[in-house]
């Protein structure tokens, strides 16, 4: 028997589109999964990535929800926990980040990444949740980050909602673990997306980084797919209120 073997299971990843989702559920439909991919901006009929699963022989669904807007994001999640097949693994990676000093942020940035980033996290997880618990088995996995640990530098709203989802995984671990649904996060490391292109283009913080990181690059959205397929499959399956590092050791300096 293969531990990471995911075939017949059914997985929600959100923010698909691109970076670590995308790569994120192409990993999770090599291993076997079936897909329904979430984005803001993601195609329902027409997408890269659902032409990715496609070619590895899996099923996609294509879902545009805008994680901003609570009530959309209620309503999907409703849908989905009525839908005759039930979901097995949930990733909660859409996200958004707004940077400018703390005296100077736009408390209304401050409401949106808390919106995006926490909040609509938990709404999937409690309606999906309440199904996996009916069915005595789920994994959710969230996209935690460096943050969860860490301050960062003018990215208030950003730490404090990824400080927030290392303490929901743990909540929510504590609650369900004994239920048979396991609720982890990944913090990914400096990886080279959208959301850090500032940071790659400014050359005195894109040198510091590189200087602090052990293993000498930035990461890649790839880096955290091994991690994500481990965490949604039966090898991970007594591993629940973990928030696992993929950050090329920075935390160990």
């Amino acid at each position: 028997m293969n531990p990471f073997d995911l075939t017949g299971r059914l997985a929600v990843v959100t923010g698909a589109k691109r970076g670590i989702g995308f790569a994120v559920a192409e990993a999770l439909a090599a291993a076997g999964a079936d897909i329904v991919g979430v984005s803001a901006t993601l195609d329902p009929e027409s997408s890269a990535i659902g032409d990715r699963v496609r070619r590895l022989g899996r099923a996609f669904s294509g879902h545009r929800v805008d994680f901003a807007d609570r009530g959309q994001v209620t309503r999907f999640a409703e849908q989905l926990a009525a839908g005759d097949r039930p979901v097995d693994i949930l990733v909660n990676n859409a996200g958004t980040i707004r940077r400018a000093p703390a005296a100077e942020h736009p408390v209304e940035w401050f409401d949106e990444v808390l919106e995006v980033d926490l909040t609509s996290t938990f709404v999937l997880s409690q309606v999906l949740g309440r199904r996996m618990l009916e069915a005595r088995h789920g994994r959710i996995v969230f996209t935690a980050s460096l943050l969860s640990f860490q301050g960062g530098i003018n990215v208030p709203g950003y730490a404090a909602a990824k400080s927030g989802v290392a303490g929901l995984v743990r909540a929510l671990s504590n609650e369900w673990a004994g239920h048979g649904v396991t609720v982890n996060g990944i913090a990914p490391g400096y990886i080279a997306t959208d959301n850090t292109q500032a940071l790659q283009d400014d050359p005195d913080r894109s040198r510091a980084i590189l200087e602090r990181i052990p293993a000498g690059r930035w990461g890649t959205a790839e880096d955290i797919a091994g991690a994500a397929v481990f965490l949604a499959s039966d090898a991970a399956r007594y591993v629940s209120g973990t928030v696992l590092p993929v950050d090329g050791g920075w935390l160990g300096r």
